[in-house]
């Protein structure tokens, strides 16, 4: 993204990346779709659920990691799947062992099954013992501003709340919410779920949002690898457009030629 004009860096605990694309690693048919739409993407940030995803606790299984290599993309562990906070916790630190002391970590508690939506209470919890155990935590999120603030406080690097929910392809269903957010963030605000298609990733980043984290909208579409470059391309429009500053909407017609000067 670097070609993009007057744009501040994308930056995650201190590293800088050219892409404000982010995107999991479920939901393929199979290992080589995951590694040929993640490609496709640009994406330079990768995220991965341990406990459903093996990168080396279960030895002689497939190894996520040998088509989504360390060297290339940074990984970034998640906590899916956790239902408290003792269990994100636990699984945070099995990825720094497994991950030769990584820090960076996607934290997310889920509240229940059906809606997946995050159960904030136990986010907090685990939230304040992952940043005082030294992890750089990223953290999924309510649409609510003052928990995405709370979480700042607390010195989480970036927040990301849901625009709809996990798995859904909603869309953007709370545009004024992620505003309030985003007017008052002191880290990187990324959407995170929701997402269903290319012109959702646009709206994201035309609010101003720092970055996109996506899985179901690539995975799930019928060509993954097509849409994974969609979405590439989506991102950087929709940063573009939001840096470029869009024009005032206006309930009448305004003529794009001048009057003045009109052949009588």
């Amino acid at each position: 993204m670097s070609h993009v004009p007057n744009d501040k860096p994308f930056t995650l605990a201190g590293r800088t990346y050219q892409s404000r694309l982010l995107v999991g690693t479920g939901k393929y048919k199979d290992l080589e779709e995951t590694r040929l739409a993640i490609e496709a993407s640009g994406a330079e940030i990768v995220t991965v659920a341990v406990r459903r995803t093996n990168i080396g606790q279960n030895p002689g299984e497939p190894n996520l990691l040998d088509v989504i290599s360390p060297e290339r993309y940074t990984i970034l562990p998640n906590t899916a799947g956790c239902y408290d906070a003792v269990e994100a916790v636990r699984t945070c630190r099995l990825a720094r062992e497994l991950l030769d002391g990584h820090k960076l970590v996607k934290l997310e508690v889920l509240a229940d099954q059906k809606t997946l939506f995050p159960n904030v209470i136990e986010t907090l919890k685990a939230a304040e013992v992952l940043v005082k155990d030294g992890f750089d935590v990223m953290v999924y999120t309510s649409d609510d501003p003052i928990i995405a603030r709370e979480l700042a406080a607390m010195g989480c690097i970036a927040v990301m709340p849901l625009a709809g929910l996990i798995g859904t392809g909603l869309g953007i269903c709370n545009p004024y919410n992620l505003r309030i957010i985003l007017e008052e963030a002191t880290v990187p605000v990324l959407v995170d779920a929701g997402v269903g298609t290319a012109s959702d990733a646009a709206i994201a980043m035309e609010l101003g949002c720092e970055a996109v984290l996506m899985n179901s909208a690539i995975a799930h579409a019928q060509h993954p690898i097509l849409m994974g470059e969609a979405m590439k391309h989506a991102i950087i429009a929709g940063r573009m457009a939001y840096l470029a500053g869009r024009m005032p909407k206006k309930l009448y017609a305004s003529a794009s030629s001048p009057l003045d000067g009109l052949i009588k």
